[in-house]
């Protein structure tokens, strides 16, 4: 394959292609008259196609149109049947039949001509920002025992319909069915009109997949601009009006909603949603602030007897652990992590390291170290959001990617 490198937003490939196989194609042929039925078999097709991606976008699958052309005529190869006879045998027809086929084909798709096929509108996935959404998720209300012992832990996920970014979540509240949050989140809204914002209350588990406990939706277009809302929201099943599920009480989420549309001379001209830092939960000490971290993934990391790996923290006493990932030098984890600090910690360091842990009882290496890192705090103060990938120290080539963000009140 060949992949070229150009000063436009596209990528152009050209792979060689190979396919060969016995379709079962009957083709109906109506000549001077005569009308005849014909078996296509022993087909083979090698070509060269220009593969154009483009233009590339900021968005899922990163691209909006797939331009198809051929840099050369393809090679056709096959056979004809007629009443059990080789048509093809007749004297100077299957050059004939094949060159007309790949003339055929030529004239539609040789370079520079090209098959466009659309996979998303670029005006649609290159919308500017219009304005900014403030969400406060206050509490929730008689929600439903999910665990065995008739607790649950629940967290929220905020999202905006039509981006590709990732959720926002709350904190997690341990065995409560009447949680408090109090906690504020800002999403950059392109089109008020179409958007809404999805609500998915979850029991957190600290082992296996986590529970759904409800949800519901938020249309922005049901907010007034520059007037704050509270919901009162009642937690279902699903987002279909016909199931009876719904009917059933899974509890309430009360939330304060807020669109702030962008003056013309506010408007930025690149917003990126996932630098935004959100604040602090009330609660939060005056001075002080929530440090958070968030472990995303590794790469190159090996250990010497088994790679099981699993990442530890360690800042100003407080231990945190990822969950564990079987048999991965690649690992991702995506996991977040809160430190609530009476002070800024700008003279901090936290202590990050990845560990192997054995799947084996009684094997003589239980534990091992891949690799660690300690990062100084200030820069993060500072920033607000840091997102680097650190070298692993004790580590061949191991690299760990951390995100971190300094929220205050």
């Amino acid at each position: 394959m060949k992949v070229y490198v150009t000063d436009e937003k596209e990528i152009i490939m050209e792979p060689s292609l190979k396919w060969a196989g016995n379709p079962n194609i009957i083709i109906a042929v109506k000549a001077f008259g005569l009308k005849a039925t014909v078996q296509v078999v022993d087909l083979q097709v090698f070509a060269v196609p220009r593969i154009t991606l483009k233009p590339l976008l900021s968005v899922f699958p990163c691209f909006a149109n797939i331009y198809v052309s051929l840099m050369d005529k393809p090679h056709v190869d096959f056979g004809l049947k007629l009443l059990g006879a080789d048509v093809m045998a007749i004297p100077g027809l299957y050059r004939f039949v094949q060159e007309l086929i790949k003339d055929q084909v030529a004239n539609m798709y040789l370079w520079p001509k090209a098959l466009q096929v659309p996979i998303m509108d670029p005006t649609q996935a290159m919308k500017k920002p219009v304005g900014m959404l403030d969400v406060k998720v206050v509490k929730a209300m008689k929600l439903r025992k999910k665990d065995f012992l008739g607790k649950s832990d629940p967290y929220v996920k905020l999202k905006l319909t039509e981006e590709k970014l990732s959720a926002k979540k709350t904190t997690v509240k341990q065995s409560n069915l009447n949680p408090e949050w109090n906690e504020e989140f800002s999403f950059v809204v392109k089109d008020p009109n179409t958007q809404a914002l999805e609500i998915i209350l979850y029991d957190w588990e600290q082992v296996g997949k986590h529970d759904k406990m409800g949800m519901n939706v938020v249309p922005l277009k049901d907010l007034t601009p520059e007037e704050p809302k509270v919901f009162t929201l009642d937690l279902l099943k699903n987002m279909d009006p016909n199931d009876q599920q719904n009917e059933k009480s899974r509890g309430q989420l009360v939330l304060e909603a807020l669109y702030k549309p962008f003056k013309e001379d506010e408007i930025p001209k690149d917003v990126d949603d996932s630098t935004m830092v959100q604040k602090a939960p009330e609660g939060t000490p005056a001075g002080g602030g929530l440090l958070v971290v968030i472990v995303h993934e590794a790469e190159d990391i090996e250990g010497k007897y088994h790679t099981n790996p699993h990442v530890r923290l360690l800042f100003r006493g407080e231990e945190r652990k990822t969950k564990r990932v079987k048999k991965s030098r690649d690992p991702r984890w995506e996991e977040e992590f809160q430190f609530m600090v009476d002070e800024p910690p700008t003279n901090d360091k936290i202590h990050i390291e990845a560990f192997s842990t054995s799947s084996r009882i009684g094997l003589l290496h239980p534990k091992e170290s891949l690799g660690y890192v300690t990062i100084s705090l200030a820069d993060v103060v500072n920033n607000r959001r840091i997102n680097e990938k650190y070298h692993l120290i004790d580590s061949k080539n191991g690299r760990i990617q951390i995100e971190m963000q300094w929220r205050t009140s």
